[in-house]
């Protein structure tokens, strides 16, 4: 029984490894994004715009999807650390590419229009699933 146990738990501290760094960069995703919007996300999603909880979500998504896709494909911790990275850089690049493609988004999403920030949402999600596809090697 003790065995059992301590076999099951063999891999407990690679978990934590993992897991510490996936929730680091979600959190370095979050404050870098919201850097780089030229709006406070987080102010307009506690005021309750949804179009900046629709935006900020898929941004999410598309990066939190690529994410999963590195740890799970990688061949050791560093290569993780750098695919993660390509993750996060590929899903400001949308955002940008995005904005540029709409010279009104900004604007919108700051005025709650939920079909910009559908739209940037659903950009973020697609490339996201992209990103994490091409991470299979």
């Amino acid at each position: 029984m003790n065995s059992t146990l301590l076999e099951s738990l063999s891999g407990l501290y690679e978990f934590c490894t993992y897991f510490g760094a996936a929730l680091s960069f979600v959190l370095l995703f979050c404050l870098v994004y919201g850097k780089m919007t030229p709006y406070n996300e987080l102010k307009l999603i506690r005021e309750g715009n949804t179009s900046a909880a629709i935006s900020f979500g898929g941004a999410l998504l598309g990066f939190v999807l690529p994410l999963y896709s590195a740890i799970t494909h990688s061949v050791g911790f560093i290569d993780m650390l750098i695919w993660a990275m390509i993750a996060m850089l590929v899903q400001f690049a949308i955002f940008g590419s995005v904005r540029l493609m709409f010279r009104s988004l900004v604007l919108d999403i700051e005025n709650n229009h939920i079909a910009a920030a559908t739209l940037l949402a659903f950009c973020s999600v697609s490339i996201g699933i992209l990103n994490a596809a091409c991470m299979t090697y």
